[in-house]
């Protein structure tokens, strides 16, 4: 039997999918395809790290690891839902609750000093940040809005906030002693074993990583982050939102970056409550308050010393006498810089450029903002387009273009600061990555508290990404630009290869150019706004970036991409949109019992993964499966029958229950397949003569709170709430009783 792996995940995705999946795997089952669940949510995760820790009947295999296997064999057809990429709070937050739920594992120890301590901290930081997606991209990424989502976007466009040409909304970014400026780039000639160590200036050497396997042809980089000069430069950034009244934000990504970004987000605490610091500093750091995990933190940790209350008061003070703060939630008090997970830049500059270049303020009005985005690489590209936006006003959804995206992600392809190759640098000296001959490759000099990080991209990966480039700008007729910056050491190397390996390719009558992430933002959105599509080529973090950036001025969100990975080995990732407003999400479900999560991405998945199914030697089926899930996706938006934002109206199940009778309803009218025309007829039937009771079942248990027995690991009582109306569920279980 044919088989989808269906990954389950955390909050709002895995609120959906109790609701979803039942009617996935039931229809799936007609055409003899199996959907089968693989556990990767942060607390499954947690659980398979400590199996020693707990009884056989706690135990949980390592689910993610045996996807890693599975996406390098022709047979993975795996939907991957989005996850949280823990950040500490995070972490320490689900751990909490699995101990609360019985689960005897151990704390998160903050300062490890013992072996056992160290160890227990290795496998917790096997489980932050961005631990997901480097083990199941063993494919380069293929993400696009479909027709039918531009087309109703068009139709129907979201909100765009009014530019004035007067805005004072800007970025502000390192200009030196950066990583982009930092970096340096090496190509190995051969396979070969690679030691980074540290060499103090009194000579004293310490291996930081060893054993770092390398291919020939492989891309090795290493970079630094000047702490000094990242101090220098967020002082005159808080004088400057000071000076000029606008709101102070940061934008990092303490999730995927998950050493990185949080010690820089430690300094922006420290730079903006600088008073603080310098009075209390001792007491702070010795206790562990040094921002990194956020002022909610540093709140919560004065609760036990003795002069907390003078301490918190001096904060107090500080946020009210300082420049602003941009809100998370006005309401609540919850600023810019209380948790390092809640502004991510990839879903927040968007956003502030979608809202006329504003951010919330303490009133919980819209102000313009300073968006403080410390490492140069890619901050020129939101400057770009909030220059444009000021000089050229909103982008118009009506009428705009598009930017799909190629990405370079295979084989953890440039996974920046989220591994064990990124560093907080102990001592004054030099860091090397040295060879086994021991020859020195790379080599900077650092101060301590510098943020040192290396990289790998394999060479087969870079040639499969060019591959993927050609094939999506012949089959779509757009021009594709690779974005590459002259100014990074890693770029030009990379540069190097993709104009080497561009002529292993027939080319002929294709736009194909490389530009600087700048100059390429230009010509995009240039394009954009005479209605004209233009395919993005970028590297792994930029493609985080543009398949939130682009869609998010589209199309209002990021979760209606369509998101294919085709695996190298043969098979096929289906990924399903982002999960950055997912915590909001639950919070509305446990306040009023309202799921505003919009599925649509997994619909599109779905059908993609049906049809890889067909086309790799499935049963025929799956095709028509797909081509009516499509038919049921494009009713679905023009019918407008996606989730609300406001209780008491369709959300997240109600859109469900309609997809599944406009699917039954497209499965009965087709003709390719009289087996399923037959099986869906009294489906359909049953679901068009029930859809008021139905409907109505669905929206009665909205507006009271709803229990879901916990929140990273939610219990059988979330799955009673997703799945509310006797009806529909009766209809459903049919199919395969």
């Amino acid at each position: 039997m044919a088989k989808i792996i269906w990954t389950r995940t955390d909050e709002a995705p895995l609120l959906a999918s109790l609701s979803l999946r039942p009617i996935v795997s039931a229809f799936a089952a007609t055409a003899g395809v199996e959907v089968e669940e693989r556990d990767i949510s942060l607390a499954g995760r947690i659980l398979a790290q400590f199996p020693d820790y707990l009884p056989a009947d706690q135990q949980v295999s390592d689910a993610l690891a045996e996807l890693g296997s599975l996406a390098q064999t022709p047979a993975a057809n795996i939907i991957k839902l989005p996850n949280i990429s823990a950040s500490v709070p995070q972490l320490k937050a689900a751990v909490a609750e699995l101990q609360a739920n019985g689960f005897a594992i151990p704390d998160y120890p903050d300062n490890p000093v013992t072996d056992e301590e160290q160890a227990i901290r290795a496998r917790y930081d096997a489980v932050k940040g961005s631990a997901v997606n480097p083990v199941l991209r063993e494919g380069n990424s293929d993400r696009r809005a479909p027709g039918a989502v531009k087309n109703f976007a068009k139709k129907h466009p979201h909100r765009m906030g009014v530019w004035s040409q007067d805005s004072q909304t800007t970025v502000a970014t390192m200009e030196a002693n950066d990583f982009r400026h930092n970096e340096k780039s090496v190509i190995m000639p051969a396979a070969d074993v690679l030691t980074i160590k540290h060499v103090a200036a009194d000579g004293t050497e310490t291996v930081l990583r060893d054993n770092l396997k390398v291919l020939a042809g492989e891309v090795v980089d290493g970079t630094f982050m000047s702490a000094k000069a990242l101090d220098e430069f967020l002082a005159a950034q808080v004088a400057k939102a000071a000076a000029t009244g606008v709101l102070f934000s940061t934008h990092l990504k303490a999730t995927m970056m998950k050493v990185s970004d949080p010690v820089i987000f430690g300094h922006v605490v420290r730079a903006y409550f600088a008073d603080v610091f310098e009075k209390y500093g001792d007491v702070l750091l010795a206790n562990g308050l040094n921002g990194e995990n956020g002022l909610a933190a540093i709140y919560a940790g004065l609760d036990s010393l003795d002069n907390g209350a003078e301490i918190a008061a001096a904060f107090d003070a500080a946020l009210a006498n300082g420049p602003a703060l941009a809100m998370v939630n006005s309401d609540k008090g919850i600023t810019n810089l209380h948790v390092p997970s809640d502004v991510i830049v990839d879903a927040s500059m968007p956003a502030m450029i979608r809202t006329s270049g504003h951010m919330w303020n303490a009133a919980g009005e819209e102000q313009d903002t300073l968006a403080v985005i410390p490492d140069s690489s890619y901050a020129g590209v939101y400057q770009a387009v909030i220059d444009d936006c000021k000089a050229h006003g909103a982008f118009d959804p009506t009428t705009m273009g598009t930017v799909p995206n190629v990405g370079l992600m295979a084989q953890k392809a440039e996974e920046y600061g989220s591994h064990d190759k990124t560093f907080k640098v102990p001592a004054d000296g030099t860091v090397q990555v040295v060879n086994s001959a021991g020859d020195v490759l790379i080599e900077h000099e650092v101060e301590a508290g510098d943020i040192w990080r290396a990289c790998q991209t394999k060479d087969a990966p870079i040639q499969d990404w060019v591959k993927l480039a050609v094939t999506r700008a012949r089959l779509s007729g757009m021009p594709a630009i690779f974005w590459l910056d002259p100014e990074r050491a890693h770029d030009r190397n990379i540069k190097g290869l993709v104009e080497k390996y561009l002529t292993d390719h027939d080319t002929t009558g294709l736009d194909i150019s490389i530009k600087s992430p700048v100059e390429a933002t230009k010509v995009s959105i240039a394009r954009i706004r005479r209605g004209e599509d233009t395919i993005s080529v970028t590297g792994n973090v930029l493609r985080d970036y543009n398949t939130d950036l682009f869609p998010i001025l589209e199309l209002g969100t990021s979760a209606k991409m369509l998101s294919i990975v085709p695996l190298m080995a043969g098979g096929g990732l289906f990924e399903t949109g982002a999960g950055g407003s997912a915590p909001k999400h639950v919070q509305q479900v446990q306040a009023e019992n309202h799921l505003r999560w919009d599925s649509l991405g997994e619909f599109l998945a779905l059908a993609e993964s049906l049809r890889h199914i067909s086309n790799t030697g499935g049963t025929p089926k799956a095709a028509v499966l797909a081509d009516a899930l499509d038919a049921a996706t494009e009713r679905l938006l023009d019918e407008n029958k996606s989730p609300s934002r406001k209780a008491g109206e369709i959300d997240n199940r109600g859109s469900h229950f309609f997809l599944a009778m406009a699917w039954a309803q497209a499965l009965a009218e087709q003709t390719a397949d009289a087996e399923l025309a037959a099986i869906f007829a009294p489906v359909a039937a049953a679901l068009t003569e029930q859809a008021d009771t139905i409907a109505a079942e669905l929206l009665a248990v909205q507006g009271a709170p709803a229990d879901l027995g916990g929140y990273y690991l939610p219990s059988e009582k979330a799955t009673s709430v997703m799945r509310p109306s006797a009806a529909f569920n009766a209809i459903i279980d049919g199919l395969t009783a």
